[in-house]
């Protein structure tokens, strides 16, 4: 029998990460040996202190920022820049504002010179995963802001990224919004597969959506720290194991 060889997609491997800027003449260290494996169509979410690099590591994955030293690996080959096979969620939705609600979505595939039928099929499928066949045609102006990132989402998703790079993305909606958004988020995954990495301050979204959380070290050097989520989904925010683990990362920062 002849053995089916699958390649996996979305798989990023993290060796020895190091990255610093500037700041009024000296180097200021924000990354020091990072090392971080993520498994194709895992969901890991990154949280750590205020300055720890969350968010200068998402962007050096999504190719924005270059690090110093070191290696990212996405399916065993290095990235360079930004590429086709990850797509970016920002905590602002930065949708185009004299677009509809359709043309946003449609608008990068046809920069990826993807035929107008196929991108229009492409966007109605995305805007129905997200729920928002209904206001294709409306502009941003007229959506609440759940629905603008709902939008956001559907334009990320519509180029069928093999890794998706989420940087606070609920972080400015109210608490029900954001909870109503974390429960779409989460079957969202479910239904595409695609692997995600969430930059988070907020714990209880770390817990309600990753399969892991990785908590970045506040002494620059010292080892990330890796804790497994090992609840069923659709998670439980009252289940005795979510709340016992969302009490163990509170204690890690100090809170209680």
């Amino acid at each position: 029998m002849t053995q089916t060889h699958v390649t996996s997609r979305g798989e990023v491997s993290i060796r020895d990460l190091s990255k610093s800027f500037s700041l009024n003449g000296r180097a200021l260290k924000v990354l020091r040996n990072i090392d971080l494996d993520v498994a194709s169509g895992q969901c890991i979410a990154i949280v750590g202190a205020s300055g720890s690099g969350k968010t200068t590591l998402l962007r050096i994955l999504a190719g924005l920022e270059a690090a110093d030293s070191g290696d990212v690996l996405i399916d065993g080959a290095p990235i360079h820049g930004v590429g086709a096979e990850r797509a970016v969620i920002f905590q602002e939705p930065r949708l185009l504002p004299w677009l509809t609600v359709m043309e946003n979505v449609v608008f990068p595939l046809e920069i990826r010179k993807i035929a107008g039928d196929d991108s229009i099929k492409c966007a109605h499928r995305y805007l129905r995963l997200v729920g928002l066949t209904d206001f294709a045609d409306a502009y941003p102006a007229q959506l609440s802001g759940g629905m603008a990132q709902r939008v956001g989402i559907a334009r990320a998703l519509a180029v069928q990224p093999e890794l998706l790079l989420l940087d606070e993305p609920l972080g400015a909606l109210d608490a029900m919004t954001k909870m109503t958004m974390q429960e779409e988020l989460a079957r969202i995954w479910a239904e595409e597969h695609v692997t995600m990495v969430l930059v988070t301050h907020d714990l209880e979204e770390a817990i309600y959506l990753a399969d892991k959380v990785v908590i970045l070290p506040r002494q620059k050097g010292s080892a990330i720290r890796t804790v497994e989520v090992d609840l069923p989904r659709p998670r439980d925010r009252s289940n005795p194991g979510f709340v016992s683990l969302r009490q163990s990362l509170l204690a890690e920062f100090g809170l209680h």
